[in-house]
């Protein structure tokens, strides 16, 4: 069963921001005639849980769509619509629904029972695979329940290990619920939930900036660098090769410790992101998607560090959970980390790029063969934008960081960011941006009808991704896929392009 199309466009009787209103408010009562079973779970569910909702990112106006299952790369809602998947659960649902191998290796390891309160065979098993797959990094692993419990005993390491205080963050930053550094949306309050660390806030891709936040410092009083080689809940924004070189450096100079946060991007090459950059972090962590899809996380670098939680010697550190080494997520991931080889790491990942390649060429030929734009924008690639994002970030390049990082058939390569013809940067009123098999549409911040509206469009052409436009690849995606996605963004650029371009 399919979603009806939304309705025509009308863009004689109003004007183009209220045709923008006009259109998102059409396409949420779209969604709610043809949801009406997942509105009665919404309503229900709003009687127990705060607005409904257990997970605030899975939260979309006008109501959040329940899913009645999963296959292969495809998601069936409690109305019976059929949706390919390509938000693949945030990067954590990399294998797809139901993986065959993961679900024999789940079934087989709940026949000898769970919650033993001992040690079992997988977790032995599993951390072998891990320190030989991030290798050289990974000398030693510890495993938790999720990535923010694995960065926050990361930080925590950092802190007893140099006997400091002090954490590098940078905004736009996520590294879990408590470990969130996001702007808050506009005209909200600037509440909080982070741990209470002494958190130092860096600009990310910004040499020049974070050396100045950096050089107010007491001297010593720098644990840690916690940062991610690709900004995940931020939109997908890759980090400069400069500017991860600049903190390796830092870091190593001033006796503090580098963590790479590697939730999201240790997918993104065989022996993870850091490795393909040939930065080698003190400390990485590690999610989901390496338990198998399953609750999961772990944190783990150089011996002499993660030596301290070794419990035969006195004095050291403890690191207690009672499901961190749990057979399901032990037995799932070591299935998934086999599941996932080299050669299959590498196609999801070139899948990706074709993806971001011929999503830029329809943006290209659509929105920019018309001469200057609206905001005096001209000519130029897309493929390398550098510009500040809503979370005060800069996209690529910045501050004499020349190049930004991509891959293509499992190697990295460094593009020239698109510049006007006056030698500077632009802002492109679309574009998509990420590595690989993470990635994000992104649609102007001046019009915030825009993005959801790109949602909205998308689940009419029954395709599934975050409401921000984010998006991870699962390995059940195939090329028609892809194709079908490319299409839909085309439509969606056609029909939408004198509002795009009025920003």
């Amino acid at each position: 069963m399919s979603p009806t199309q939304l309705p025509p466009l009308d863009l004689k009787h109003l004007k183009l921001t209220e045709v923008s209103k006009d259109a998102l408010a059409q396409a949420h009562s779209t969604y709610t005639h043809l949801n009406p079973s997942s509105l009665q779970a919404y309503q229900s569910a709003r009687q127990h849980q705060p607005g409904g909702n257990t997970r605030t990112v899975l939260h979309a106006n006008p109501f959040p769509m329940t899913f009645a299952s999963g296959n292969g790369c495809t998601l069936t809602s409690l109305d019976g619509h059929t949706y390919t998947d390509f938000l693949g659960e945030y990067t954590a649902g990399i294998y797809g629904h139901n993986n065959a191998t993961i679900r024999a290796a789940i079934d087989e390891a709940l026949t000898r029972g769970w919650s033993l309160g001992g040690n079992n065979t997988y977790e032995k098993e599993l951390a072998k695979l891990v320190c030989e797959r991030f290798t050289p990094t990974m000398e030693l692993v510890r495993f938790t329940n999720s990535g923010t419990e694995a960065n926050m005993m990361a930080v925590a390491t950092a802190m007893a290990w140099t006997g400091r205080t002090k954490i590098l963050v940078f905004g736009g930053g996520y590294h879990g619920a408590t470990l969130s550094f996001r702007n808050p949306p506009k005209g909200a309050a600037a509440k909080s939930i982070n741990l209470p660390h002494e958190w130092v806030v860096g600009t990310y891709n910004d040499i020049v900036r974070t050396e100045e936040v950096l050089s107010a410092l007491p001297p010593k009083s720098l644990a840690a660098i916690l940062v991610e080689p690709m900004l995940g809940n931020a939109g997908a924004i890759p980090g400069s090769l400069p500017f991860l070189q600049f903190l390796r450096s830092y870091a190593s100079s001033h006796d503090a410790l580098l963590i790479f946060d590697e939730v999201m991007t240790s997918r993104l090459s065989y022996h993870g992101l850091g490795r393909k950059l040939g930065i080698q972090p003190d400390l990485m962590t590690l999610g989901k998607w390496v338990g198998g899809g399953m609750s999961f996380g772990a944190f783990g670098g150089r011996r002499d560090i993660m030596g301290m939680y070794d419990p035969s010697k006195s004095g050291g550190l403890a690191h207690a959970g009672t499901f961190n080494n749990n057979v399901i997520s032990m037995a799932a991931g070591c299935a998934g980390c086999k599941v996932l080889d080299e050669v299959s790491t590498n196609h999801l990942n070139d899948l990706g790029e074709r993806l971001k390649d011929m999503v830029t060429d329809v943006i290209e030929k659509h929105l920019y063969d018309d001469g200057p734009h609206t905001n005096g924008a001209d000519g130029g690639s897309l493929r390398a934008p550098n510009y500040t994002t809503t979370n005060g970030v800069t996209d690529g390049t910045a501050n004499g960081n020349t190049n930004s990082t991509t891959l293509t058939n499992g190697t990295y390569s460094h593009s020239q960011p698109g510049q006007l013809s006056n030698g500077t940067t632009r802002k492109p009123p679309m574009y998509i941006s990420g590595i690989g098999s993470i990635l994000a549409i992104h649609l102007p911040l001046s019009s915030p009808d825009l993005q959801p509206l790109f949602y909205h469009h998308m689940l009419s052409k029954n395709i599934y991704l975050a409401e921000r436009g984010f998006m991870a690849l699962n390995i059940e995606l195939g090329m028609e896929d892809v194709d079908k996605f490319v299409e839909a963004t085309r439509d969606f650029v056609e029909r939408y392009k004198a509002l795009i371009l009025a920003c």
